[in-house]
């Protein structure tokens, strides 16, 4: 999602680092966190360009995946802004310097109609599918960060504007002083995401079926 101005220096030899450049990204990012979460209750869930919450506690390969269903329900619903890391030197770091911003979303029980999810290797996609028959696939403790989400949502008793250090609708806080919302469920139908990670408590994918594919989700 964030985009830097290209790291080269004009001036080859004037001695000028790019390291500059890169810690004034890095700061640019960290205070974007602070950004508030675009959420339409009545419209629907609009693309949410804020930064994601938790924070997965591993690093990430820095190759984003799409993840989409027909529909989601879920209970206990938070979402808050944070930073996901690459590993040092990481080759998909191009010039984000080894950061995303990214928004979570954490869900403390989900049921997904139709989970298909990709990941772009360089002209093939590594396709996932799951739960498109009667059973569905369901989650625990599930937590994306993701950079774009869109989808037709509607929730319950829906809060929006607390300290994301407070939260406990899905047993996950964030940082002091970020924005975030929580809600007591969620509803979204024609769910997509952008997604850097995924994590879970438990992830049951009925009817799993892993290929190769032309196309993505």
């Amino acid at each position: 999602m964030a985009s830097s101005a290209d790291n080269t220096p004009e001036n080859p030899e004037s001695g000028s680092s790019t390291e500059p450049a890169r810690r004034g990204r890095v700061r640019m990012r960290r205070a974007a966190v602070m950004a508030v979460p675009a959420v339409a209750v009545t419209a629907g869930l609009a693309i949410l360009t804020a930064e994601g919450a938790l924070g997965v506690q591993f690093s990430i390969s820095g190759m984003p995946f799409t993840v989409t269903a027909k529909s989601l329900d879920g209970t206990g619903f938070e979402q808050f802004g944070d930073l996901d890391n690459m590993i040092p030197n990481s080759p998909n770091e191009g010039d984000t310097g080894g950061q995303v911003l990214i928004i979570t979303s954490a869900i403390k029980n989900a049921t997904l109609d139709s989970l298909c999810q990709s990941v772009d290797l360089g002209g093939i996609n590594l396709l996932i599918k799951a739960g498109s028959g009667a059973t569905k696939v369901t989650a625990s403790d599930l937590t994306t960060d993701s950079t774009e989400l869109s989808g037709n949502a509607a929730f319950n008793n829906i809060e929006i504007g607390n300290d994301a250090s407070t939260l406990t609708k899905a047993g996950v806080q964030g940082k002091k002083g970020v924005f975030s919302q929580q809600a007591d469920t969620v509803h979204i139908d024609n769910l997509r995401q952008t997604n850097y990670a995924t994590t879970a408590g438990v992830f049951k994918l009925p009817g799993l079926k892993l290929s190769f594919s032309d196309t993505g989700c």
